[in-house]
């Protein structure tokens, strides 16, 4: 069982940036893919993207390619996802978790508390 504690969200103006961080605790970090994933009201939860253990590997969902940048650092066990040019359609709780790999991110894990982000026009 990995835990999962999603930090950095809150509110920014169209065009602004954020960085969430995303710190794991549990069995052994490195060894697994993770991903993010958002879930805005009244929506499902969507993919954004995901990054291979190894860190070179990187995939995005189509809505934020170009805009958000995943990463991870295995010796702080946490995952990051820079969120550039953001747009109020990116307002959404957003969530991390171990994924079945980068092409098949499916999670694995349960889901944490999420952090919320909040983008205003």
């Amino acid at each position: 069982q990995v835990q999962l504690v999603e930090s950095g969200g809150g509110s920014v103006q169209a065009g602004g940036s954020l960085r969430l961080s995303c710190a794991a605790s549990g069995r052994t970090f490195g060894s697994g893919p993770m991903g993010w994933f958002r879930q805005a009201p009244g929506k499902e939860r969507e993919f954004v993207a995901a990054i291979s253990w190894s860190g070179n590997t990187r995939y995005y969902g189509d809505s934020v390619r170009g805009r958000f940048t995943i990463s991870r650092d295995n010796v702080k066990n946490t995952v990051y996802l820079q969120m550039n040019s953001l747009k109020p359609e990116d307002t959404a709780v957003y969530y991390c978790n171990v994924v079945i790999s980068t092409i098949n991110p499916r999670p694995t894990e349960s889901w944490g508390q999420g952090t919320q982000v909040t983008v205003s026009s």
